[in-house]
């Protein structure tokens, strides 16, 4: 059969229509259905996309988590002469739990032994160099350092670094401000925090500094400075405007209780105070277990017998306590000065309580509660291994300290040896009442 060049053009063309129908074309579109987008269809109705096995609506697929994540840190830390590497490494432990409740994670701890931090950049050159590479193989978001830094040091750190660079006291004062809920807590908690940024603010403004000198060429950076510098000493004292007049109102409060004896549990932060605030006197006070869980003063009545008196939970005290923090907190540190008796709250199973109450008696002299009575209460027996819990190891390592009325090893989550602290707290409260109201039999 002879084909004209017309007809073998057509032909030609419907094998190529045919081709593209049935080709190439065909085989993108069962590719379409039977390949990669059934897989992606099938993934999404059988996958974590859809649940209930339908296909996912526009707007489910268009949700994003907002689950925080957390930011990666490097602890550093300098051990001076006379201070043990041991020693160095419990507080950086603590470091490491303060960022842990402030929401971030640690990723590497650096330790450099020198005779003091260097006035400069608080580290050595070469330790410096080390820490770059850290921060660049971990991608960690910024670096805490386990003492409080000069302006100076904090911001040749920061450009040597190229990140963020908080002390301790930023980030106890963080901490604090988290963890605040009370409008006294929020006011005492911003007004140390202005304290401590003002010295600071040179920092903030290196963008307007002067580049280069000649007529002309002065930035305003200065100026910006001083202009805040302004502000802030403004807005510091009209903070302390506010606390004088909340400290008025918590006296008058105070002044109201004066017919019962006062008690305050005081001691380290995360020891179980407010746990054992809340098994003696049958309330139910916030407690956790992460640091500063507790900033406002809480105080509940109490009977023991026919003998009622105030217990008061105070705010937690912590090694290098920042002093803008505890002249803020005056007034709710005037708890603890005006107490009759104090609860000194250690936790026994800590490996450094020792420091821990060395740290807590130094914030007491400070606040001029030094020379009250005191029972020692040792809490969290529970949590100590067996071994070290007889009675004989215990009474050679835990010996009453100068000036303390009692010791008491307790735990307050088991309620292990309570009774025992009731007593305790009964002959001595009912002793200072005797003295104090001596025509008063103190019945209920």
């Amino acid at each position: 059969m002879q084909w004209s060049p017309n007809k073998q053009g057509k032909f030609r063309n419907a094998i190529d229509g045919e081709r593209d129908r049935k080709g190439a074309n065909v085989s993108i579109g069962e590719r379409d259905r039977k390949g990669a987008n059934v897989s992606i269809g099938e993934r999404d109705r059988k996958g974590a996309n859809a649940i209930d096995g339908k296909r996912p609506s526009p707007q489910e697929r268009n949700t994003f988590s907002t689950d925080v994540v957390p930011e990666k840190a490097i602890l550093v830390a300098v051990c001076p002469s006379g201070q043990t590497m041991e020693r160095t490494e419990e507080y950086l432990a603590e470091l490491a739990f303060l960022l842990e409740t402030a929401g971030g994670i640690c990723v590497k701890k650096v330790i450099q032994k020198l005779e003091r931090p260097d006035t400069r950049t608080y580290l050595g050159s070469g330790k410096l160099e080390e820490l770059k590479e850290y921060k660049q193989a971990l991608d960690a978001d910024f670096i805490v350092v386990d003492d409080e830094l000069s302006p100076a040091q904090l911001r040749n750190l920061e450009k040597e670094m190229q990140c963020r660079i908080l002390d301790r006291t930023t980030l106890i004062l963080d901490i604090f401000a988290k963890r605040a809920r009370t409008s006294t807590a929020r006011t005492q908690v911003e007004l140390a925090q202005l304290q401590y940024m003002l010295p600071r603010l040179t920092r903030m403004w290196t963008h307007l500094e002067r580049q280069r000198g000649g007529i002309g060429m002065r930035g305003p950076g200065e100026t910006q400075i001083e202009t805040d510098r302004r502000l802030i000493k403004e807005k510091i004292s009209l903070l302390r405007q506010q606390l004088a007049s909340i400290d008025k109102q918590k006296t008058l409060q105070r002044k109201n209780r004066e017919s019962l004896v006062r008690v305050a549990l005081v001691g380290y932060t995360n020891v179980g105070k407010s746990t054992l605030m809340n098994v003696l006197s049958k309330s139910d006070v916030f407690a956790e277990n992460k640091l500063f869980a507790t900033l406002d003063t809480t105080v509940r009545k109490v009977v023991i017998g026919n003998l009622p008196f105030l217990l008061t939970d105070t705010v937690g005290f912590i090694r290098k306590l920042p002093t803008q923090l505890v002249e803020s907190f005056k007034s709710t540190l005037d708890e603890v000065v005006e107490a009759d008796l104090l609860l000194h709250v250690v936790d026994l199973s800590h490996p450094d309580h020792e420091e821990q109450i060395a740290a807590v008696n130094r914030t007491l002299a400070d606040i001029g509660a030094a020379d009250k009575p005191t029972i020692l209460v040792y809490n969290k027996i529970d949590a100590v291994a067996k071994e070290e819990e007889k009675e004989g190891e215990e009474s050679e390592q835990c010996a009453t300290p100068e000036g303390k009325t009692d010791v008491l090893f307790i735990s307050a989550a088991q309620k292990l040896n309570i009774d025992v602290l009731r007593d305790t707290l009964y002959n001595e409260v009912s002793r200072i009442h005797a003295i104090r109201y001596p025509y008063n039999n103190f019945l209920y």
